[in-house]
């Protein structure tokens, strides 16, 4: 069976041809599939909450909903940076099952880990910090008990800022460690890593105690897209048309 996994969409009205393709997917070949995967940052503008009924907010859990109706599919969302916050209402609104960062899934009876990718680069020490602040349960709790038009205002803020700090650092500072990765890898002893986070698509074949490992990016879908696909052929990436077409 084929299993999916998709990050950094980053869906938005500003983007209204990657929310079609999307859509394209979860009503086409991913109905067929064993279990889809998305690995964090659906979302491009920081979630406050399911009360944001700005565009495409209220479209994107529709379509999740239609997908998660479906008998047998199987949807599976981690948070990532951009949407920190989704909570037991985003999962009941949409059907989904939250998973946490990281999670072990099995796939060939091997141990796969799963992560959004922000807690692997550890060189920005800056970023790490404040993920540690704005993901603490207390602050989480204020948060979602101030009003909308409030929560609003500081997501905005948030994410004008971040962007301006993204823009300062170096492309080293915000990938991910090798040092982090391979710690990581050994800690849950796993051989394969899938995560997204620093939109560099590729799958970096390693070594750990000897044994040959991978550590699988995912790419983002800006400019491009990918979904990677796993089945009895193994790991492989496909721009997103192309397995549409592919699996009609």
């Amino acid at each position: 069976m084929t299993t999916l996994f998709v990050s950094d969409l980053h869906l938005s009205h500003q983007r209204p041809d990657k929310l079609v393709l999307f859509k394209k997917l979860l009503a086409g070949s991913a109905r067929r599939v064993k279990a889809f995967y998305i690995l964090g940052d659906l979302y491009e503008n920081f979630w406050i909450g399911c009360d944001d009924q700005l565009p495409p907010n209220p479209e994107i859990i529709s379509a999740l909903r239609d997908y998660s109706n479906i008998e047998h599919t199987q949807l599976f969302i981690m948070r990532g940076n951009r949407d920190f916050h989704l909570n037991d209402e985003f999962e009941n609104s949409t059907g989904c099952t939250l998973i946490d960062d990281p999670t072990e899934i099995i796939l060939d009876d091997k141990k796969i880990l799963l992560m959004h990718g922000d807690t692997l680069c550890t060189d920005d020490v800056k970023y790490q910090k404040w993920r540690k602040f704005i993901t603490h349960p207390l602050v989480k709790w204020i948060y979602f008990n101030m009003p909308f038009a409030l929560r609003k205002r500081i997501a905005r803020d948030v994410r004008s800022y971040a962007a301006d700090a993204v823009q300062k650092k170096s492309p080293e500072i915000i990938d991910a460690s090798q040092e982090t990765v391979l710690k990581t890898m050994n800690d849950y002893n796993v051989k394969t890593l899938i995560h997204g986070h620093t939109h560099r698509q590729a799958i970096h074949d390693l070594e750990l105690d000897g044994t040959p490992a991978q550590r699988i990016v995912l790419g983002d879908w800006y400019e491009k897209d990918c979904v990677l696909i796993h089945d009895e052929k193994g790991f492989r990436f496909e721009r997103v048309e192309d397995y549409i077409n592919n699996n009609k």
